[in-house]
């Protein structure tokens, strides 16, 4: 796979306590995931289901919810990620630091992409990834959403545009 993209849940898919529209200026629907109930943005599952079917792009799970993303968040809010991998705190990659730092170097490792999109609304709060992030340049864009409100349509139309285009 030329492209991939990993992708967290809370604060990212299911904002933290919406209020409001969502940024698409729709009401949030809410559904119930088996274990909680979630708010979403219809439009954003839209938008992550088109990217999930651009040729050469491979989706992730990198979220605490590990498997229980596409085993009941995707069935739930209709996102087309029940057969995506995930990452776990306890694989490979466990130790010192952020583990989801840790668990995406180690996929990137063993999968070799040459272009990756890793949106995670604590990224720029993470220092170390901020660091190794530098390393990566252009092949490499993070994407940091308010977690109040989740994936903004510009943050998801900038990472289908990164996506879509030319292979570093």
């Amino acid at each position: 796979m030329a492209r991939t993209l990993y992708l967290d849940v809370d604060g990212v898919i299911c904002p933290f306590g919406p209020a409001g529209t969502t940024g698409w200026g729709t009401p949030w629907r809410t559904a119930d995931a088996g274990l909680l109930p979630v708010a979403y943005a219809a439009e954003l599952v839209a938008g992550l289901n088109s990217i999930s079917r651009q040729d050469g792009v491979r989706c992730v799970w990198l979220t605490s919810w590990e498997e229980l993303a596409p085993r009941y968040l995707c069935p739930a809010i209709g996102l087309d990620g029940g057969t995506w991998p995930w990452l776990s705190a306890d694989g490979p990659a466990s130790g010192d630091g952020w583990w989801k730092l840790r668990a995406l170097q180690a996929d990137l490792e063993a999968t070799g992409p040459e272009a990756v999109a890793w949106i995670d609304d604590q990224l720029d709060h993470e220092a170390e990834a901020g660091l190794w992030a530098r390393l990566l340049g252009p092949r490499l864009l993070g994407v940091s959403p308010d977690p109040r409100h989740g994936i903004s349509p510009a943050q998801l139309q900038s990472v289908t545009t990164f996506l879509a285009g030319p292979v570093f």
